[in-house]
């Protein structure tokens, strides 16, 4: 802090300084009873209690010029958090102190002087502002660990009267800079001291470490932090905050087994849900009936699903999409066009997913005019299309011989929405073109297949052969026989 005389600071506050503002703080100052370091803990506090004295004293819009003019070369740490630790009943005014020393650069901050405004934020209920005070820790502090700031933050928690959320905060920010294994030290150190972060912190941890490390090490992370391998006892007697998984923990596992191809284990972990007397969810429900509808196993879906009505569990666009999209992939259009109509009945809009659903489902029944109607009524909703939907409905024109047509959609798919045609969507148009005897336009579709980055195929060949042939161009045939044959060697 700046070298300002006591008498400079009382003149300037027109009153006589008042010690007893100062609490004593042995967190922040040392014992030393020598009188050189007596007078130098006197000057620190003087200038500690003035500081404190013109924020809580002087108006807004002259208080911040006053401490500068006081301090110009401001603040170290541990002043900082001497001042901020008296302002704790006051965490707006300590969270405007803070970011005005970080604009104005008058105090290089250290992790104990985050660690002090972090605890006031917290304290205050300033959930973001602490978080995003942690996240500028750790960016700030890159030769510090996150478990240097997790300990500094448990020894100076009770000083600053600080929420047990915090740590929460603090694992959160951990989590978001891909700090996984600090994020697992530390809630396990915070487990044996007998606190847990909440049930959300823990899912979220859960997540990330399924996502790095593998689904193994996630259920396992699960067990232990949920307590769920430990002799059973009351912990509360203990002393311990006892924290049990919810429907979005189960549903995060299942959705990491999902994710993973694990699809025994999402049943598995349904089960454990179910033994474990937590209801579940819609999205549960959902995730489940995936699983079902990707094993072509419509019967349990459609059990799920009554299960799901009997509960008063309102399907979601999710729900709907995932058991029309089950019985499309078997192919009973029929009653994945049911779900569509009841979709519609109880007032749930149709998604993209919905529509491609159902498009497949018609294309793989060879259905095509009902594919087509499907097509035109998504695009009609403005829905942009996936390419591979596109390939779909394109090649069973061609199939049918209505190759125009195939044409038309082709064209509008890339001229309207920007899609990239598939190789095999060429390939069907220009064996359709050929074999109408349309030798031009399949050159001109040929020669822009090239350009998008696809070698003609055999198939190609031998439909320009063909159609060359049926056009009695025996010439030409047999030229394009020996380039086949040497293209495909």
């Amino acid at each position: 802090m700046a070298q300002t005389s006591e008498f400079q600071i009382a003149k300037h506050l027109h009153k006589p300084l008042n010690f007893k503002l100062l609490k004593p703080l042995t967190l922040f100052f040392s014992s030393s009873s020598s009188p050189s370091s007596s007078h130098q803990q006197q000057h620190q506090q003087i200038a500690v209690t003035s500081a404190v004295s013109i924020l809580t004293n002087q108006r807004s819009k002259s208080r911040w010029n006053t401490l500068h003019s006081l301090y110009p070369n401001g603040f170290n740490p541990t002043d900082f958090s001497q001042i901020t630790l008296h302002l704790n009943n006051k965490p707006h005014l300590a969270l405007h102190f803070y970011q005005w020393t970080k604009s104005k650069s008058l105090c290089h901050h250290s992790l104990s002087s985050y660690s002090t405004i972090i605890h006031i934020l917290a304290r205050g209920r300033l959930y973001s502002h602490a978080y995003n005070t942690i996240r500028t820790a750790l960016l700030n502090s890159e030769t510090e660990t996150p478990l240097k700031l997790f300990e500094i933050l448990v020894k100076s928690y009770r000083d600053c009267g600080s929420a047990p959320f915090v740590f929460d905060l603090l694992i959160e920010a951990c989590l978001q800079s891909r700090k996984i294994e600090p994020s697992v030290e530390i809630t396990r150190m915070l487990l044996s001291r007998g606190i847990s972060p909440k049930v959300m912190t823990l899912n979220s941890l859960i997540s990330r470490v399924c996502g790095k490390l593998g689904m193994d090490v996630g259920y396992k992370i699960y067990r232990e932090f949920f307590r769920l391998d430990e002799e059973k006892y009351d912990f509360s007697k203990r002393g311990f905050r006892v924290v049990t998984p919810n429907v979005h923990t189960f549903n995060t596992l299942m959705l990491c087994c999902y994710q993973n191809g694990l699809m025994e284990k999402v049943e598995e972990i349904w089960d454990e849900m179910c033994e474990m007397n937590c209801d579940p969810n819609g999205y549960s429900y959902s995730l489940l009936m995936t699983v079902f509808c990707e094993g072509g196993r419509m019967r349990d879906c459609e059990k799920m699903w009554k299960e799901m009505r009997k509960k008063e569990i309102e399907p979601d666009v999710v729900s709907y999409n995932t058991i029309i999209g089950g019985f499309c992939k078997i192919g009973d259009v029929g009653k994945a066009e049911e779900f569509f109509r009841e979709m519609g009945l109880v007032g749930i809009d149709a998604t993209v997913s919905t529509y491609e659903n159902l498009v497949k489902g018609y294309c793989n029944v060879e259905d095509v005019d009902s594919a087509v109607l499907v097509y035109k009524d998504m695009c009609r909703k403005d829905f942009r299309p996936d390419a591979l939907i596109l390939d779909m409905v394109v090649r069973l024109l061609c199939d049918r011989g209505r190759v125009e047509e195939g044409m038309e959609f082709f064209r509008s798919g890339v001229g309207k929405f920007g899609l990239v045609p598939k190789e095999k969507s060429y390939e069907a148009l220009i064996k359709g073109l050929c074999f109408e005897g349309r030798m031009e336009d399949a050159l001109k579709l040929q020669a822009e297949m090239v350009g998008k980055g696809f070698e003609p195929s055999s198939n190609i060949y031998e439909a320009f052969i063909g159609g060359y042939i049926r056009q009695g161009n025996e010439e030409m045939a047999e030229a394009l026989k020996k380039e086949m044959v040497q293209t495909h060697q």
